[in-house]
């Protein structure tokens, strides 16, 4: 995919997870700066609003891949309410406030990464669809992102960065599902 080079000029990312240095490096290349917000950041509320005050995203970037990898119980809740926690720092702590559009984004695990697995996808499309309808008075809007068994690092930064462009403003409340069924000839 072709974008401007400065496409996200002037925007700001909060990056939990962390998402992968391809993705990272797509958004910079891009000209958004992202920032990281640790779950240490995320274990007080007040801690987290805190740090998002600090750093005014316009946009958070959650990557449950890594925090799910292996699956389990454990994992999927543990997935869950970081990614909860998340969307509320930076929804209460800078979106809400800034009064401008907002976008949330929310990164599932492969399939077959593990135990519950599906349970972990759906649950970040609930989300994402559920804040979508919340939030929406607010201008932010959310997507999940479900990257296939064969999705690279590579796609999936390509359609971060469009999600998370200006045109990606028209996405809200969907799954985009990355290699669910192979694309006729």
């Amino acid at each position: 995919m072709t974008f401007a080079p400065d496409l996200l000029a002037g925007s700001r990312v909060a990056a939990v997870g962390p998402p992968g240095a391809e993705i990272v490096g797509r958004l910079r290349a891009l000209g958004a700066t992202v920032d990281g917000l640790g779950e240490p950041d995320l274990l007080g509320e007040d801690d987290a609003v805190a740090w998002v005050r600090a750093h005014a995203p316009a946009a958070l970037l959650f990557d449950g891949r890594p925090r799910f990898a292996g699956g389990g119980a454990s994992r999927l809740a543990d997935t869950l309410e970081l990614a909860w926690r998340a969307a509320r720092a930076v929804t209460t702590g800078a979106l809400i406030e800034a009064g401008g559009p907002g976008r949330l984004l929310f990164v599932a695990p492969p399939p077959g990464a593990g135990p519950h697995t599906d349970a972990a996808r759906a649950a970040l499309e609930n989300l994402a669809r559920t804040v979508s309808v919340e939030w929406a008075r607010f201008q932010i809007t959310a997507v999940a992102l479900t990257p296939g068994a064969m999705t690279t690092d590579g796609e999936l930064a390509e359609l971060v960065a469009y999600v998370l462009s200006p045109a990606g403003g028209y996405l809200s409340g969907c799954r985009l599902d990355l290699g669910a069924a192979p694309v006729p000839a």
